[in-house]
């Protein structure tokens, strides 16, 4: 079986418009002659939205003002583009995450395991254990502990939580409701928005050394 020569040229044509074509990665909005669709819902560099407009048209308004034309909505219908300066767009997306990996790197999950019939003392040292992970930008996982014939009473287990979640409520604020988690019933508690941001660690500073005491030998000396 043989081929014309015109089929080779259309594979080897093909080939290179693929390998030439431009790249757009998956965490990357399309930029202007990117932008697929044929029109998007158009938001101005001052926040103004222009309605439903063809792509060509919004590209040629972004190219009047120096600016990008950037693909913030690629689901929505039709897609969402705003005009703005992309490197400024990229450099501030970059800094947000950026601080997000840092929070959530910094923050890690502790827990405070509770029986359902904790006794008020030992109640009131978790709660203030809890409340201080919680100052201190910490998520705490809240415990309790059900053995044996407990099983039969998880009422007073979810008892406990609520009295948890109405102590820490100034500080932290529930993220998971009360679950049970084999023999635990477990609820997650995040930091409040308005709660105070952390202190920082105290530094450690010596304590200025006293000046000796002359023995009366140097007193006699000098």
């Amino acid at each position: 079986m043989r081929f014309a020569p015109e089929f080779f040229l259309h594979i080897i044509w093909r080939w290179f418009e693929i390998s030439n074509a431009p790249v757009n990665k998956d965490d990357e909005p399309r930029v202007n002659s990117e932008i697929r669709a044929a029109e998007v819902l158009l938001i101005d560099d001052q926040g103004n939205k222009l309605g439903v407009v063809p792509t060509a048209e919004a590209i040629r308004l972004s190219e009047e003002r120096e600016l990008d034309l950037v693909e913030v909505a690629p689901l929505a219908t039709p897609p969402v583009c705003r005009i703005l300066d992309y490197g400024k767009y990229r450099f501030q997306q970059q800094k947000r995450d950026k601080d997000a990996r840092k929070k959530q790197k910094n923050q890690s999950v502790k827990e405070m395991k509770m029986r359902p019939k904790i006794d008020t003392h030992d109640y009131d040292f978790k709660v203030k254990a809890i409340r201080a992970f919680l100052e201190d930008g910490h998520r705490v996982k809240v415990s309790i502990f059900f053995r044996g014939r407990e099983m039969a009473f998880l009422d007073r287990g979810r008892e406990v939580l609520n009295r948890v979640r109405e102590a820490v409520e100034p500080v932290g604020k529930v993220e998971s409701e009360p679950r049970m988690e084999g023999a635990y019933m477990r609820m997650m508690v995040c930091p409040s928005a308005s709660a105070p941001a952390p202190k920082p660690p105290k530094p450690d500073v010596k304590p200025a050394e006293r000046p000796k005491k002359k023995t009366e030998a140097e007193e006699t000396a000098i």
